[in-house]
């Protein structure tokens, strides 16, 4: 609980920029919900064309874990509003599906947070066993069982669990820096004044490494 209340005083663009390396899935994992706010380990499934593997998931993982599912980037739904309701039933995080969403309607108003490819009435079959808790592909990055799922309007990221405070901290700073550059610019200074742009600069014109920063 203390990382999740930690995580709403930052943001995914500041974890992004206190870490390069972080995992972003791509932005056709788009909100469908109305709250897009994530954070909770990843329970994942793979499954293409059949959402049964889905339903297997939203029954077996517990509250708190977010429902996310390699689909194959297959435009059929692999869940709709009974599936909103029955996570939310069970107190899960959130569901995060590369494929097809349906039941807009209801999914739009829906206080659990709801990702997906597409937007789309055709359901996949309820014939075959999906893989449930195994290394998935979902909006083209790598996505573990466990891993760290956290998510906001600015998209979905992947965290690995042992780093989630770490990065939580930088971005704290992170955000801390842009406060203190925001109320500069309010008070007349300039992006140079509160930035070591010039030095920045120079630096890379003679060829040396340097790095752009707050001051």
């Amino acid at each position: 609980m203390e990382l999740a209340a930690r995580f709403r005083e930052v943001d995914t663009t500041a974890i992004c920029d206190a870490d390069k390396t972080t995992r972003v899935m791509q932005s056709a994992i788009k909100l469908r919900s109305a709250r897009p706010r994530i954070f909770g380990p990843a329970f994942t499934v793979r499954c293409h064309d059949d959402f049964l593997g889905v339903l297997q998931a939203i029954e077996t993982a517990a509250p708190g874990d977010v429902i996310v599912v390699d689909g194959g980037a297959r435009e059929l739904a692999l869940a709709g509003e009974m599936f909103a309701r029955g996570a939310l039933a069970r107190r899960l995080g959130g569901i995060v599906v590369d494929a097809g969403y349906r039941d807009i309607g209801f999914v739009s108003t829906c206080q659990l947070p709801i990702y997906s490819r597409f937007v789309t009435p055709m359901a996949g079959t309820t014939v075959q066993l999906g893989e449930l808790q195994v290394p998935v592909t979902c909006g083209g990055v790598l996505v573990n069982p466990g891993d760290m799922v956290l998510a906001d309007e600015e998209g979905v990221i992947v965290v690995e669990p042992a780093r989630v405070s770490d990065l939580l901290d930088a971005a704290v700073a992170v955000k801390q820096a842009e406060c203190k550059l925001a109320e500069q610019l309010a008070g007349g200074e300039t992006l140079s004044d509160g930035t070591n742009l010039a030095v920045h600069v120079e630096a890379l014109k003679r060829g040396e490494p340097s790095k752009l920063s707050f001051t």
